[in-house]
């Protein structure tokens, strides 16, 4: 009897356990493996699409076709900061220009607003004789000479700097300020070559830009 009893232990069921050791269910991993695969494809192709734009622009390599490309950037930053100063403002770029540098200089007179600008003095006469018909400045004349003006801004004029977008004389005169000098003189000999070219006016130097 004792030695039935043992062998009942003997038998230790506890072998049967042993299937329930399969932990490794990396068959279940599959399905994500060939998920992660699908965009593949896709990147594939955008990347073979990306990789061929370069062959569409071979004009890059001349670089006449790359100044011009640049001339065209320059030329629509001007034209899209005039366009939004004159939708926010309700008046030109030139008008904006004049107005704040008359509330930066109050008295200032008609020529030296013209130098200020660096625009021709009939120019600058025209733009003061916008303002005053928009009420947007007066015009004072208290010193000896009675010929001579001065300008001071009203509080409408005030009101449209408030609501213009900077920099008010524009974003290329800002940009050239930012430029250094050996920079700008390069500018200044090469655009002077190219206008030699051009035969431009040279009287259009002083006109404004948000005039042209």
């Amino acid at each position: 009897m004792p030695t039935q009893k043992n062998a009942a232990p003997a038998a230790k069921p506890l072998a049967a356990k042993r299937p329930a050791k399969r932990p490794a269910k990396r068959p279940a991993k599959r399905p994500a493996l060939g998920r992660a695969a699908l965009p593949n494809p896709v990147a594939a192709t955008a990347t073979a699409t990306a990789t061929a734009l370069p062959a569409l622009s071979e004009d890059d390599r001349d670089p006449a076709v790359r100044v011009l490309r640049r001339f065209r950037m320059v030329f629509n930053a001007v034209k899209t900061h005039f366009q939004q100063v004159e939708k926010r403002a309700g008046v030109g770029g030139a008008q904006v220009w004049a107005i704040s540098i008359i509330q930066a200089q109050p008295g200032i007179g008609v020529g030296g607003l013209s130098r200020a600008m660096d625009i021709h003095q009939t120019t600058a006469s025209n733009l003061v004789r916008a303002l005053v018909t928009g009420e947007l400045i007066r015009v004072e004349r208290n010193g000896p000479d009675k010929r001579a003006v001065q300008l001071h801004l009203l509080p409408p004029g005030a009101q449209i700097l408030k609501k213009a977008p900077g920099p008010f004389n524009g974003v290329l005169p800002e940009a050239l300020a930012a430029l250094n000098a050996s920079t700008l003189e390069r500018l200044d000999h090469d655009l002077a070559e190219l206008l030699g070219l051009l035969k431009a006016d040279a009287r259009a130097a002083g006109i404004p830009m948000a005039q042209m």
